[in-house]
């Protein structure tokens, strides 16, 4: 992609997600030296993409799922502080004014596992702090490098048995200098038949990994590999004969089995030396992969595991029965959220996402001159003849602004800007006519418009960001599909899949509904439809509530899709949108009490009337659903994107140059995490500014590993 003249380039950003704001963060930072005139194009009335959230009844957060942020996010946290820090809003008139007001540590997490009485059983931990904030300069020398992440795992494997055997805790063993004799000593153990010889075996391992020059054709991995099996085969005897009547310990072997499986196969394929890293897995499915190289069943089966997939919402076409992930996306991004993690595993945000992140971010880039063209729908990128650049792009207009105003979208909640969850009708001509009609600004089955625009290069934009999702490219950018092989085996092979969220008040705390465990949780590898639920009760005095209100409640999972000539129909989203509360009613008297126990009566019933409505009355049945919250992201903008084995090869990079004057951005693109999280778009928009500017330099990002 050329460099942009020494005069103000025109920038249009098409799509106001994460990465396109990213995007325009970086491209108007004081070192672009006022280059760059940037344009932000909006479907609707609101900026974030899948993680908009708006305020409804009750001034209550209304999100399109759980949105946790974790503490490997360098990118992106380093982004939201110094967000925050140049807002520098008066505390005096804004609430959540910095950023450690706006962000809080949530360590810990549980998973959830099927009990031999079928009764389900959750695994609680809690994470230690780790050394300094996700967007600290780091230290010199941290790895983000396969064998950095080996050694770790290593680690961890003589911790956990150190846990299991409850060992002392300043019990490290004695470092041998003798490396080759410390090595030989357990080879001819044989069998360890001790706790002792296990922990002689991790330090055996340890060393040679500290030892190890990865080379070519695994050379040199031969002794690495036969410790490997010397203490996996070990470690699963004793650990098996220890967990028989123990719970926590099978859970505790279950890991052990993964991670030296993990690092076995890292091992076999030579990844430390691949300059594909852990990309050179990614054809096979992560479960499969560990199964390759000696995982047990019983571990791949575990509530660790399933976590993982309803983490990164990975089943192929919604369809729980077909979990799929690509190994070596998977592979990086456990090891990263176990090893690199800052702060804290996970961090919450204490009110909306849109509230958090969004408003901020907005607000910074409109006091750096960033235009906010709101109800604009993305029709058409067009092609100059020759197909190598943009020539146009074509919109509806779905609303005007009174008197040609510029659309102010935020509301302000507690002293909190925020995104309401519809837009403000009386700043809109024909406001009335506009709400009476029902209109759905956001939806893509709605195709009302007051009317037309089309920007043309030269005259309009210099340069386009193209920030819509994926699924969305076959409807707005055709041409761009029928000019490049590339941009159509991405659109064919990078699949997305729709989710679905419920959001519970209710009239009783956490542990009046009978959850045993203290602290705010979030749980995962639960049953579907809603197999991941996270206590949200800190934001109750975020919102307009009664006090009736006690504990917030949180749900997701995956949606199984429909045929494309279903999706077709206009009445689709509501269809979807039925199911999604039918299945709220299922979840709730069939599913919910294996958690909360005292949701149902003496009689067997759900206490319906523990659900508080935010407005109207309450319900003392099955229509209590209504005064809740739940939703179908089924819009092409608003599914999830997949990592499924073989697909991260088709991903194009911000940095691809096919079209000269276009650069792509979004957690669809090749990231070098290649995941549906916010550091990938964050990545991803970082990519892209320096596609355009070469700034920030690619040294800059971290992380960022992709060849």
């Amino acid at each position: 992609m050329p460099s942009p003249s020494p005069a103000r380039v025109r920038v249009a950003i098409v799509g106001g997600g994460c990465a396109s704001l990213t995007a325009a963060y970086e491209l108007t930072r004081p070192e672009q030296h006022g280059r760059y005139e940037v344009t932000v194009y909006q479907q609707g009335w609101r900026l974030g993409g899948k993680g908009a959230s708006g305020r409804g009844a009750s001034d209550r957060i209304e999100e399109h799922g759980l949105h946790l942020w974790m503490g490997f996010y360098e990118n992106a946290f380093g982004m939201m502080r110094a967000c925050y820090r140049e807002r520098a809003a008066d505390p005096a008139t804004t609430r959540l004014a910095t950023f450690e007001e706006a962000f809080s540590p949530a360590p810990l997490v549980g998973v959830t596992d099927r009990a031999p009485n079928d009764r389900w059983d959750v695994w609680m931990a809690a994470f230690p702090p780790g050394r300094g904030l996700p967007g600290d300069p780091l230290e010199e020398g941290t790895p983000f490098s396969v064998v950095a992440y080996l050694r770790q795992s290593i680690m961890l494997v003589r911790a956990l048995l150190r846990a299991a055997h409850d060992r002392d805790a300043d019990d490290e063993g004695t470092p041998s200098d003798d490396i080759a004799g410390l090595i030989a000593r357990v080879v001819r153990y044989g069998e360890l038949a001790t706790v002792t010889a296990l922990f002689e075996a991790c330090d055996a391992l340890r060393h040679a990994m500290d030892a190890w020059v990865p080379g070519p054709a695994r050379q040199g991995a031969s002794v690495l590999l036969q410790l490997l099996d010397i203490l996996a085969l070990a470690t699963r005897g004793h650990l098996q004969r220890l967990a028989r009547a123990d719970t926590e310990m099978r859970r505790v072997w279950q890991v052990i089995d993964l991670i030296l499986a993990a690092v076995r196969g890292s091992v076999m394929h030579g990844l430390a030396a691949d300059p594909r890293g852990f990309d050179a897995i990614n054809d096979w499915d992560w479960r499969e992969w560990l199964r390759l190289h000696g995982a047990s069943d019983d571990a791949l089966d575990s509530g660790f595991m399933r976590g993982i997939y309803d983490l990164a919402f990975a089943y192929e076409d919604g369809d729980v029965t077909r979990p799929r992930l690509a190994a070596g996306v998977a592979l990086r991004g456990a090891m990263r959220m176990f090893f690199t993690y800052r702060g804290s595993l996970f961090w919450r945000m204490n009110a909306g996402m849109g509230d958090i992140v969004f408003s901020p971010l907005y607000q910074v880039l409109k006091a750096r001159g960033v235009r906010f063209e709101f109800f604009h729908r993305l029709t058409n990128v067009g092609l100059a003849p020759d197909a190598g650049s943009v020539a146009s792009l074509d919109f509806d207009v779905q609303a005007r602004v009174k008197r040609g105003a510029e659309y102010q979208p935020l509301v302000q909640v507690h002293r909190v800007p925020c995104w309401p969850s519809e837009p403000d009708f009386a700043q809109l001509v024909d406001g009335r006519r506009l709400r009476a009609d029902g209109r759905r600004f956001e939806s893509h089955w709605d195709r009302g418009r007051e009317g037309t625009r089309s920007l043309r290069v030269g005259d309009d934009f210099d340069f386009v960001v193209l920030g819509v999702s994926v699924s969305a490219i076959p409807h707005v950018a055709p041409e761009l599909i029928a000019a490049s092989p590339r941009w159509r085996d991405m659109v064919e092979h990078v699949k997305t899949v729709p989710t679905q969220a419920l959001q519970l008040w209710l009239s009783r705390d956490v542990k009046a509904l009978g959850w045993p465990h203290a602290g705010e949780v979030n749980v995962s590898g639960f049953v579907e439809p809603f197999d991941t639920w996270a206590d949200m009760s800190h934001l109750i005095p975020e919102e307009g509530h009664s006090a009736r209100v006690k504990s917030v409640a949180y749900f997701c999972s995956v949606l199984p899709d429909r045929p494309v000539a279903e999706q077709a129909h206009d009445d689709f989203p509501m269809t979807r949108r039925a199911v999604v509360r039918d299945n709220a009613l299922t979840f709730l008297v069939r599913d919910l009490p294996a958690l909360w126990p005292r949701v149902r009566d003496a009689k067997g019933r759900f206490r319906w009337e523990w659900l508080v409505p935010g407005a109207g009355k309450a319900a003392r049945d099955a229509a209590a659903i209504d005064g809740q919250y739940w939703t179908a992201n089924v819009s092409p903008t608003d599914r999830y994107v997949l990592s499924l084995p073989g697909s991260p090869r088709y991903r194009l990079s911000p940095l691809d140059a096919t079209f000269d004057n276009l650069t792509i951005a979004g957690d669809w693109t090749a990231s070098g995490l290649d995941s549906g999280c916010i550091e990938s778009a964050v990545i991803s928009g970082r990519l892209a500014s320096h596609a355009l500017s070469q700034l920030p330099p690619l040294a800059d990002i971290v992380g960022y590993d992709h060849p």
